[in-house]
């Protein structure tokens, strides 16, 4: 006769081990994903802080609190805490790491200690933009733009921490991705094809491949700006015989593959909500597949529509224009899918499914008004707008 051994019935990965230093050198993807999702959540009040010190600013035409150099500084904090510390790692790091190896019946990511130094290489990163604040703050814009972040005397002291931080968690976002893609590809259990995979893994995998292929491309960029501001060397900055535009091109060849880092995990995670809670399969999976694979394929080939008005040649501007209309492709395609899976669905109305169609609605918004910055006729006039600003609000905080 065996007796159950009560005391570790409720055992798990949250009690097994105790102790902060349990926390933060342990192997665990739970844990980790814990960790990240934590950590996240503290930088997303930093970033929502500036955030609202902008719109109370912004209550009257004159400003209420801050002076203009001031205002660049919070909008620029604002921007990169939101994008490089928040919206990047949020899914793939936080839920990616906690979900993927349970979905795959995995008992761990490929590489565990890997994956530990992707979350600390992301803490160094906000520990960086915090010395980037107590250094004076950064005025450069979010972007980084040359010549605002080569020119000493108009922006501050915090610019190279800034640089620093995000070269940082670049690589942070680069073993995450190189974790994955390999979990993916090597513990898949036997009879797990690639097609019985669930969505949320392709549209992981989408991700990490982007993480792994245009993140260096920012990485190498961020670093030539640092070198450039410390040494002098003319390389982005056309008072020392250098070209801004180049900047321009490399660091939107990143960050406009970046936009689907932020996106693709999202639509993974709604395309299970919508066919758990419609207690339906999901209507058209292969295509839902494959068009993540394609979004992450698009994405690398429209960086030149953030370009419209920096001179480029018209041929460029219709070719970038036509293939950034072709991204909307997939994306109604999986947009449509959804629906269609609701379609004579025994619906669950609950707080999930609410959350899923509302992401259906307000990504749509965010979609269509993408568009008309797609069209050069209206881009034109858009460009540098609170046009541009809500499109990509609407696109990313659904």
């Amino acid at each position: 006769m065996t007796t159950l051994n009560l005391n570790n019935s409720s055992d798990n990965y949250l009690n097994h081990t105790k102790g902060i230093c349990s926390w933060l050198f342990t192997l665990d993807h739970k844990r980790i994903g814990i960790m990240y999702l934590v950590c996240v959540l503290i930088a997303f009040f930093l970033g929502g802080v500036f955030a609202m010190l902008l719109r109370f600013h912004l209550l009257t035409p004159e400003g209420t609190m801050m002076t203009q150099d001031q205002y660049n500084q919070a909008f620029t904090v604002h921007g990169a805490i939101m994008v490089f510390l928040v919206i990047i790692p949020a899914v793939p790091a936080a839920l990616g790491n906690f979900v993927l190896p349970i979905m795959l019946g995995a008992k761990d990511v490929a590489f565990p200690k890997l994956n530990l130094f992707s979350w600390w290489l992301w803490v160094f990163g906000l520990i960086f933009f915090l010395i980037a604040l107590a250094s004076g703050g950064i005025d450069t814009g979010w972007t980084f733009y040359t010549p605002y972040s080569i020119d000493k005397a108009s922006s501050m002291g915090g610019v190279i921490p800034a640089l620093i931080g995000a070269f940082i968690l670049g690589f942070s976002s680069i073993f995450t991705g190189m974790n994955f893609i390999v979990t993916i590809h090597r513990l898949r259990p036997k009879g797990m094809t690639w097609f019985k995979m669930p969505l949320f893994l392709w549209g992981t995998y989408a991700t990490a491949i982007i993480q792994v292929l245009a993140t260096p491309v920012v990485g190498i960029t961020l670093l030539l700006l640092i070198v450039e501001r410390a040494v002098g060397i003319g390389i982005f900055d056309p008072a020392m015989g250098g070209d801004p535009v180049l900047y321009q091109h490399f660091f939107w060849f990143y960050s406009h593959p970046a936009v689907y880092i932020m996106i693709l995990p999202a639509m993974g995670i709604v395309s299970e909500l919508i066919a758990v809670h419609s207690h339906r399969h999901i209507f058209g999976y292969k295509f839902i597949a494959y068009s993540s694979i394609a979004i992450a394929i698009f994405g690398f080939l429209v960086w030149g529509h953030h370009m419209f008005t920096a001179g480029q040649s018209q041929l460029m501007n219709i070719i970038f224009s036509l293939i950034t209309f072709s991204v909307s492709i997939p994306s109604a395609v999986k947009v449509f899918n959804w629906l269609a899976t609701m379609y004579k669905g025994s619906i669950s109305w609950n707080a999930s499914m609410l959350y899923g169609m509302s992401f259906i609605f307000i990504f749509g918004i965010g979609g269509l008004t993408g568009l008309y910055c797609a069209t050069l006729a209206t881009d034109v006039h858009l460009h540098e707008s609170y046009f541009i600003v809500a499109h990509f609000h609407y696109t990313m905080m659904g």
